[in-house]
């Protein structure tokens, strides 16, 4: 699908004006001030109590998902809005984990596609429902044919090609693209996205995400087996530090490179045992998730004109910026 990406920037830019009006400006209209419109003021929602369900793909124990529930549990604490978090990487109990959400009458839904033809019967219902339905992180590609109000992430096809290119400058020939989940969408598009960026060979390793001893070894598998592979590339921080365990157990001299951050992910970059990460800011993605609803119940508000995605990445982050990155990583936002 192709995308305006000034055009993205600018939406992106719109939402931060609206956020910071909706959510920081109040009005006495002439009467007397009250404890309502200080709290307004400073910046927390005294809107009626609304409740929005947030249902993602994540698998029990991915830290990734730690950053996206926070940025939902700060927007919902300014919204005055109930949380209701819940996951399943089975694309089938996701489904039904929005099911639920619908039969409980929440007012908003917040979701991951990363399997959209699952999703597809549930927003469907959803909208039937009266309940608007946004989409962030996976599904890009699909937001707009599920019939979501709007969508929060980065593209991650453009995402992979622009990976594949900073492999070339590096001098990279030959790149190992390591997947944790197949068919996951998001993650698919990324090596797509390489293969199309990258002039060197890239090859495709599928992993299982849950199970890091398994990971470990099959990862060093490969590199004992191909010694040409120069460039390891991970789709999520806990699978790059596991491979520098795999390069080191197989005496493979390959970079390791990845998509996403957590804390300990930055410390690698500053040590110099990953080159540098793509962070598509989760944080942020489950943040204006979760306000984006709040802006569209209270007020009609919606980002994009319905046509396009709100991006939050990719951005590049390298031993030049990353001490710049880590006091938001310490404090668990980036």
């Amino acid at each position: 699908m192709h995308r305006n990406h000034r055009a993205a920037v600018l939406t992106a830019a719109v939402l931060t004006g609206a956020l910071f009006a909706a959510g920081c400006s109040s009005s006495s209209g002439g009467k007397k001030s009250t404890d309502s419109d200080a709290a307004a003021a400073a910046g927390k929602a005294t809107t009626p109590r609304m409740t929005v369900a947030m249902v993602t793909h994540a698998a029990p124990g991915d830290t990734f998902w730690d950053l996206v529930r926070k940025g939902a549990q700060a927007a919902a604490a300014k919204d005055n809005v109930r949380l209701v978090y819940s996951s399943d990487p089975s694309a089938g109990n996701q489904a039904n984990l929005v099911q639920n959400a619908i039969d409980q009458k929440v007012d908003g839904i917040a979701l991951t596609a990363a399997k959209p033809d699952a999703m597809k019967d549930v927003v469907a219902k959803a909208k039937s429902a009266g309940i608007p339905v946004v989409g962030f992180n996976s599904g890009v590609s699909d937001w707009k044919r599920l019939g979501m109000l709007e969508y929060f992430g980065q593209d991650e096809n453009i995402a992979g090609q622009a990976f594949g290119q900073r492999l070339n400058q590096l001098g990279a020939k030959h790149a190992l693209c390591v997947v944790q989940e197949q068919g996951q969408v998001a993650l698919e598009a990324r090596c797509a996205g390489l293969k199309k960026g990258f002039s060197g060979k890239t090859d495709i390793l599928y992993v299982n995400g849950t199970d890091m001893p398994s990971v470990k070894s099959t990862i060093t598998a490969k590199l004992s087996q191909d010694s040409s592979i120069d460039q390891v590339v991970t789709l999520g921080a806990p699978i790059a530090l596991t491979a520098i365990q795999s390069l080191s157990d197989s005496g493979s001299k390959a970079k390791v490179a990845t998509f996403d951050l957590n804390q300990q992910l930055v410390k690698a970059v500053q040590d110099g045992s990953v080159e540098f990460a793509v962070d598509q800011q989760p944080y942020l993605q489950g943040y204006l998730a979760v306000d984006s609803l709040w802006l569209y119940k209270t007020n009609g508000n919606f980002s994009g004109g319905g046509t396009a995605p709100v991006l939050t990445g990719p951005a590049f982050i390298t031993k030049d910026n990353v001490d710049a990155v880590a006091k938001f990583a310490a404090k668990g936002t980036r």
